[in-house]
């Protein structure tokens, strides 16, 4: 299970460069839809046959990553001149690389170290400054291959857009299965390529709104046990579930704190919900909110002075701030529809929430000062938005009706820019929702 979550031995970062790389290659991430830079991915070269498949199938996660990110476009490699042991001896031709239009190139060799080990090298070069970029070198067990390949696809995100990427993160969800009224909901996990996929709970109990920890190694959730809700932690590495506690009301959406020590939720009594904050090291529990109205789905600011949460106290469903002891809450939407689901951004800057409007469904994004809001997509139902960790892409579910008559439902997962561009249905193997990014791998 621990190879699903860490690089067994991974040593740190070696820079390969002999001298720093002037080159000025970037992508403009700041405007709408942009032209994808042309980058040329090419196969590793490697030193022993049984090297061969690695060095084919991490190169090929790479340009998967950067293509599905929108911003990259790779080269098709039937259109390559120069071959990966040429690239190893000789280094680059770059006009060959221009020929075919490659603005950006990858290369890199897949070795055996003294250890038995695996060594994983790459280099990402400027085509028509013929400069290197960056150059690191990967030590770690032939299993890790997959991880290695996010990896340096987030370096490689990072230097050509000046952003940190999010390719070595996973998701968690709710994979579902069968009729309306007999619906089986359970914890499921994957790769944020949809790869490594594994169930986390067997079905028996309804579980809801996963959400992860800072550091990505803890789940929070709502399972209904006998039909009662309760909060529990789920422990990624070990297997091991806590409840988290035995609350008298009903209790929705938990979130952590940006520092994880806390978890915040709503809780309903005697017909009123309220927004509270548990102290995870001494379980004690402060309520935030006190009102007459429905509040729910909190949701903490990245330095966790803030939390946005959804309420009805102005008559219809609307976005909220208060600080963190609850006091100075006020409201950020006036539009019309109902809004509902906030989650802050990771950056701080924007609030992503689902809007109703018309007999629509939407997701959107707005400042959380209550200016700038834009809606970036719809369907018949689109909800449960969550943020990539660098804040430049959003993940949501979708449901349509499906049938002979369309009263049954499939949902299934989507990722899209926040431009509102490249959106991008994520596979899995039964309908999915409620989907949370982890933050980058620890």
């Amino acid at each position: 299970m621990k190879q699903l979550i860490r690089i067994l031995a991974i040593l740190p970062l070696c820079v390969l460069l002999a001298a720093p790389a002037y080159a000025e290659l970037k992508v403009d991430v700041t405007s709408g839809k942009i032209q994808p830079l042309p980058v040329a991915i090419s196969t590793f070269s490697y030193s022993n046959p049984q090297q061969a498949d690695i060095a084919q199938q991490i190169p090929s996660i790479i340009s998967s990553n950067l293509e599905n990110s929108g911003l990259f476009s790779p080269v098709n490699p039937r259109a390559f001149i120069q071959d990966p042991r040429s690239i190893a001896q000789d280094g680059p031709r770059f006009g060959e690389w221009r020929a075919i239009n490659a603005q950006a190139l990858v290369t890199g060799q897949v070795t055996q170290g003294a250890d038995g080990k695996t060594r994983v090298e790459f280099r990402l070069w400027d085509v028509y400054s013929q400069q290197q970029l960056i150059g690191m070198a990967y030590m770690t067990t032939p299993q890790n291959w997959r991880r290695i390949a996010h990896i340096i696809s987030d370096e490689i995100y990072k230097r050509l857009t000046g952003e940190s990427g999010y390719f070595d993160t996973r998701i968690v969800y709710i994979s579902e299965e069968g009729t309306p009224g007999a619906r089986i909901k359970r914890l499921a996990i994957m790769d944020q390529d949809g790869a490594n996929h594994r169930y986390l709970t067997d079905g028996r109990d309804l579980v809801l709104t996963p959400r992860f920890s800072p550091n990505a190694q803890e789940i929070t959730y709502l399972a209904y046990q006998n039909n009662r809700p309760r909060v529990y932690l789920y422990n990624i590495d070990t297997g091991r579930q806590e409840l988290l506690g035995d609350f008298p009301g009903m209790t929705f959406a938990p979130r952590f704190s940006p520092d994880g020590n806390k978890v915040i939720f709503s809780m309903s009594r005697d017909g009123n919900s309220d927004i509270y904050v548990m102290d995870l090291r001494t379980r004690q529990s402060k309520q935030l909110t006190n009102h007459s109205a429905i509040d729910t789905s909190p949701s903490f600011s990245p330095d966790g002075r803030q939390v946005v949460f959804e309420s009805d106290r102005g008559g219809t469903q609307q976005l909220y701030v208060m600080s963190l002891d609850g006091g100075n809450a006020h409201r950020i939407t006036f539009d019309q529809g109902r809004y509902a689901n906030p989650v802050w951004s990771p950056r701080g800057d924007l609030i992503a929430f689902t809007k109703i409007l018309g007999g629509e469904f939407y997701i959107g994004v707005i400042r959380p000062d209550g200016t700038g809001e834009r809606l970036i997509t719809k369907a018949f139902h689109v909800e449960g938005p969550s943020w990539s960790p660098n804040g430049r892409v959003l993940i949501y579910f979708k449901e349509r009706p499906v049938g002979p008559n369309g009263n049954l439902r499939q949902a299934k997962l989507f990722t899209i820019d926040l431009t509102g561009f490249n959106e991008r249905v994520l596979p899995t193997p039964k309908d999915a929702s409620d989907p949370a990014w982890s933050p980058l791998n620890p």
